[in-house]
């Protein structure tokens, strides 16, 4: 079982900004594109979502939370856009990272594809991260963005221990609409070294059964993904926000495991931020 303190581990690392909420396993925070936001913010933040229990599985996992959160936006030391961490670089078209971000997980007892198998834990992101700007900076009221992270992925309820390596390159983009409305969509890729990969599809041989063979998994593409997050400022301290994922494993490196079992899924989640307190300082960028 996972305790409290590692649950509050991971999501504060993924769940550091009100408006994101994208990979409950992680992933496309909207972008930023609004003038004059104050350098930190901090709240309380609540989330309902389900999600497949691992990509390519044929069941879902839901998840409910109510967190604090907190967001700064230093020059250097950065607490926004699901990750946290320092940022290295900052030039108008270029941005480098070193951060983290966060995943929740899932008990195999409750997934018959795994059942008797090692549950799946929360998973912490470390790494690099380079952001290209496409946009030409003319306007504020929408941006475009690639981003290619690389990250050592670790298991926060297994003793912190090492998971592998994911790379998800993506193309995340911004706008602005009228009557407090934000819209941000995201297309990418999830690729896992060996060890990753063996993380959601492995089969050791002590874990197999008359149904589910022994399986070694393989490096190489998990899923392509698309994100759209709607949000909505209801009053200037609080907002909603929708969330959708779709992503199609046709392509998967590991479609041979006896735990791959689908080759779509989707994910939908509903949240609400509430702002307690923000600097009248505002951020430098």
């Amino acid at each position: 079982m996972t305790s409290p303190a590692l649950i509050m581990i991971a999501a504060i690392c993924f769940l550091i900004t009100p408006a994101l909420a994208q990979d409950v396993p992680a992933q496309a925070a909207p972008i930023s594109i609004a003038p004059r936001l104050p350098l930190w913010e901090a709240g309380l933040f609540g989330i309902g979502a389900t999600q497949p229990a691992y990509p390519g599985s044929d069941e879902h996992a839901s998840q409910a939370l109510g967190l604090p959160y907190l967001i700064y936006r230093g020059n250097f030391l950065r607490a926004e856009r699901g990750n946290v961490g320092l940022r290295a670089l900052k030039t108008p078209r270029v941005e480098v990272d070193v951060g983290f971000a966060a995943a929740l997980g899932s008990h195999s007892s409750g997934i018959a594809a795994r059942r008797g198998m090692a549950d799946l834990g929360y998973m912490i992101e470390f790494g690099p991260r380079l952001k290209v700007n496409l946009g030409d900076g003319s306007t504020d009221r929408s941006d475009s963005r690639l981003q290619f992270p690389l990250r050592e992925v670790i298991d926060a309820s297994h003793g912190f221990r090492a998971r592998g390596v994911a790379f998800e390159p993506e193309w995340v983009t911004g706008t602005r609409l009228p009557n407090r409305w934000f819209i941000s969509t995201s297309l990418g890729a999830l690729f896992g070294d060996k060890k990753l990969a063996g993380t959601f599809y492995g089969v050791a041989p002590g874990e197999a059964t008359p149904t589910r063979p022994a399986y070694t998994a393989r490096s190489g593409l998990i899923a392509l993904r698309a994100g759209l997050l709607a949000s909505h400022s209801l009053t200037p301290d609080m907002r909603v926000f929708y969330i959708m994922r779709l992503e199609s494993l046709a392509g998967a490196a590991n479609r041979d495991s006896p735990l791959f079992r689908r080759d779509t899924g989707w994910s939908a989640g509903i949240g609400l931020a509430w702002a307690l307190a923000r600097s009248e300082r505002s951020a430098s960028d």
